[in-house]
């Protein structure tokens, strides 16, 4: 049996938009949040993300100055 999860102080607007969003998909809202969750739950955080992508320009090796971006943004213009 999985974990249980409460969450209080959900207003009534986001509870009605979710429900909607449930039955629209002709889920209960216990199926379409749960859903919900492992579809976040299997991504990865932005700061997870930007932490990837950090190691993989530092393995890299590859530095291209702000001065060279400039230059090759400016170099079409006329």
């Amino acid at each position: 049996m999985g974990i249980q999860i409460t969450i209080r102080g959900v207003s009534e607007e986001v509870r009605d938009e979710l429900a909607a969003r449930a039955a629209l998909e002709r889920l209960s809202m216990q199926e379409y949040l749960r859903r919900e969750l492992e579809r976040i739950a299997a991504r990865p955080s932005v700061e997870r993300w930007l932490e990837g992508v950090r190691e993989r320009k530092e393995a890299a090796g590859n530095r291209v100055s702000a001065c060279s971006i400039l230059a090759a943004r400016d170099a079409g213009r006329g």
